[in-house]
């Protein structure tokens, strides 16, 4: 059996904007031009391999790959417009390889990495992971949960151990989650995960997050935190374990589904990131929940690395770089 790195998309340029093509546009043809609207497919066809003006980079100019020309406007398009690949002038198939990569390694793959294997800068490295990460983000649209199913939370605190800062940032007063990012996540038992970056875990904030994402027909299971017990009260069934009193498991009460999640989580941010700002922490998670949403579609590495890429037209609008 062949690998799957030896796919044509992963090396050749045209081969990657087919690819790109068959998953964006049904078909491989565009359904519409993104300039005037025009839905005629008889006024859109694929124009020949162009050739770039000459810049200093490239001498002898560069070819343009996957050009289509609307005949109504006269205005030229490629399959990245409207996704996060516009305004990029790295390569097609070098995002395929770098959205493999990401969706491959269960714990993640750092910028450095992609840096040393793609042969990019280490800036461009950075930015391409965190466009693919807002790919990868849950639209959030649709509950959690419903009718017999059984939906856990839990809360866990990123950021690194007081004794390991520099002398001079250490802080006395932080003891336990304080001082540190608070993540809250929602894992729905053989099923879905979302998680949240969150400034506080009272009951307002949690009884808002169960609020817009888990169906009120499900069973929740928590740990004793004082936030649940409110909003625990409108769910058709509320468990809470209480690990203070070393209780992990009470028949079918437990949280250990959502721990789990936290495992992976943690491994990656300590064994692969190091250290993650809250400015970017939601893009992280949203990185970790589709691998987990991901973990068995088809068995496939590629069905994963293409759903990504198929989410790429919805994260364009919403990618910015600052967004808190």
């Amino acid at each position: 059996m062949a690998s799957v790195l030896s796919e044509p998309y992963f090396h050749d340029e045209q081969a990657a904007f087919e690819a790109l093509e068959g998953i964006m546009w049904p078909g491989g043809r565009p359904p519409a031009c993104p300039h005037c609207g025009n839905v005629d497919p008889g006024k859109m066809n694929r124009l020949a391999i162009q050739t770039s003006k000459p810049s200093k980079r490239h001498p002898k100019g560069k070819p343009v790959h996957g050009l289509w020309k609307c005949y109504a406007c006269r205005g030229q398009f490629t399959v990245r417009k409207g996704t996060v690949f516009e305004e990029s002038r790295l390569e097609l198939h070098l995002w395929f390889q770098a959205a493999y990569l990401m969706c491959a390694s269960k714990k993640g793959v750092s910028a450095n990495q992609l840096h040393r294997t793609l042969g990019v800068t280490l800036k461009t490295a950075w930015y391409l992971a965190h466009r693919l990460r807002e790919a990868m983000a849950d639209a959030g649209i649709d509950s959690l949960g419903g009718e017999g199913k059984t939906v856990e939370a839990d809360i866990t605190y990123v950021g690194g151990k007081e004794s390991n800062k520099h002398l001079r940032k250490r802080n006395e007063k932080n003891v336990g989650g304080v001082g540190k990012a608070m993540v809250h996540t929602l894992v729905e038992r053989d099923d879905r995960a979302r998680s949240h970056y969150v400034a506080r875990v009272d009951g307002n904030a949690l009884g808002f997050l169960l609020g817009k994402n888990v169906d009120k027909r499900s069973a929740l299971m928590t740990d004793t935190h004082g936030g649940y017990l409110h909003v625990g009260k409108t769910f058709a069934r509320h468990e809470m374990v209480d690990h203070g009193q070393d209780e992990y498991v009470r028949g079918d009460a437990h949280s250990n589904t959502v721990e789990g999640y936290f495992g992976i989580l943690k491994r990656g941010i300590i064994g692969t990131y190091h250290h993650v700002s809250q400015k970017h922490l939601h893009r992280y998670l949203a990185e970790f929940d589709f691998r987990y949403n991901n973990r068995t579609a088809l068995g496939s590495m590629i069905w994963r690395e293409r759903s990504t890429l198929s989410a790429a037209r919805m994260a364009r609008d919403f990618y910015t770089g600052t967004r808190e």
